[in-house]
């Protein structure tokens, strides 16, 4: 039982959720009329073009899915730094890659696929992006390391810049998993152009979208025709089909290509649309126990997805399982549960900060690397063996808010009369 009860809304108020403009429709009707319908066409050279020039880089190959450019950005790193592999091995077999800890697993489940060991970075307390002081601690560990695997995290990015330096510093190149950072930028340059690769992604609740959809962003025309050639099966270029390395069924379609083509002129739009909303959210709960999403000096983000995080000191007990959590309510005191079934209950949409990935069941073994060195983490426990897990402290404590962008004002109203009523 609730501590105080609120109507629900007379439909589902989303997380986020496609906002489409009817541009969308001229495009795909185009694709049908002239019956390019498959992975070639005007609207994927387009998409191509405009990613490039709006990422600030030289080139973009439009693929199926986000996973499936970071799949190639990894593939391309690892055949440049240990040369073209064996058939039956990945280009990183038995290489060790630091990877953002807190974040979506495919932002690293790539690395694994070509045979690599994620090692995973802690978290920024002050960005929640990757932590560039244990980066530093990790490559005292391993300097052998020349692979760095680094996400933007909900459109608010920390200093992807510095990711970068150290990344040079250490002779090791940097792939940058943007795909929910477009259109943020750092220091006036646009996320998806400090990575020596990049990935952007239009999966249906980014912040522009083609229902599915990403791009690998490049500045190397050699590169991105290696992509594009892996990216339809590897065919050589011969009469018959004819394969001499592996490739994969990757390539967009010219149809989804046709709805990302439409939602680009958007891009800016939605962008403001999502800072009225994280804005809105930080005046409404500026009394709470609770602060949003961190803004890291000198960037602007994209605003995707408002967050917050309660105050240790508000939390109410909460304790989470593997696939169960329970909680204890508590007066004038919180928990990401209670707030969550409370939103739920209005039939509005939220849902927990992403689990770290050193917390995963199919990552556990694997080590991370705070400030502080090692973290040993087999539990939901945020300390452990005394190094602070950031990460995971993030994740008891966090929790992502109704953010779509048709949301109205007074819809939003409720929300936060909702969440307030949670610390009564």
């Amino acid at each position: 039982m609730f501590k105080r009860q609120f109507g629900p809304f007379d439909h589902k108020v989303w997380l986020a959720s496609p906002t489409m403009h009817g541009e969308e429709l001229k495009y795909i009707t185009e694709a049908y009329e002239t019956n390019w319908m498959s992975t070639v066409g005007k609207n994927i050279n387009e998409v191509e073009r405009i990613a490039a020039e709006k990422a600030g880089v030289n080139y973009a190959v439009g693929l199926s899915a986000c996973t499936a450019a970071l799949h190639l950005c990894v593939k391309l790193a690892g055949e440049k730094l240990y040369g073209k592999p064996p058939i039956s091995h990945g280009a990183l077999e038995g290489k060790r890659v630091f990877c953002s800890d807190m974040t979506f697993d495919a932002t690293l489940n790539p690395v694994v696929y070509e045979g690599g060991i994620p090692v995973f970075i802690d978290t920024e307390k002050d960005s929640w992006n990757m932590d560039p002081v244990a980066l530093e601690k990790a490559f005292e560990h391993y300097p052998e390391v020349k692979l760095v695997v680094s996400a933007e995290l909900y459109g608010f990015p920390g200093r992807m810049d510095e990711i970068k330096r150290i990344c040079e510093k250490h002779g090791a190149l940097l792939i940058e998993d943007a795909a929910e950072a477009m259109g943020a930028t750092i220091d006036g340059k646009q996320c998806g152009s400090f990575g020596d690769y990049s990935a952007v992604s239009y999966n249906g609740n980014k912040i522009i979208t083609g229902s599915a959809g990403g791009c690998l962003l490049t500045n190397s025309i050699e590169d991105a025709n290696r992509a594009r050639k892996w990216s339809t099966q590897a065919r050589e270029n011969a009469p018959w089909y004819q394969h001499e390395e592996v490739g994969y069924n990757y390539r967009m379609s010219n149809v989804i290509a046709g709805v990302v083509r439409g939602q680009y002129k958007y891009l800016e739009e939605h962008i403001a649309q999502k800072k009225a909303i994280y804005e809105r959210y930080k005046e409404g709960l500026k009394d709470l126990p609770v602060q949003m999403n961190p803004i890291t000096e000198g960037t602007e983000p994209n605003y995707w997805l408002s967050a917050l995080i309660i105050d240790e000191d508000a939390m109410c007990k909460q304790v989470r399982g593997e696939a169960d959590v329970c909680y204890r309510p508590e007066e004038g005191k919180s928990c990401p549960t209670e707030i969550l079934e409370a939103i739920t209950s209005i039939n509005a949409e939220g849902r927990p900060i992403w689990k770290p990935m050193h917390m995963q069941p199919m990552y556990r073994m694997h080590e991370c690397i705070g400030r502080e060195g090692t973290i040993r983490c087999r539990t939901n426990a945020y300390i452990a063996g005394g190094v602070e897990d950031v990460g995971a402290d993030i994740f008891q404590r966090g929790v992502c808010l109704p953010s779509d962008n048709k949301m109205t004002a007074e819809e939003q109203d409720r929300i936060i009369e909702v969440i307030k009523a949670c610390f009564d």
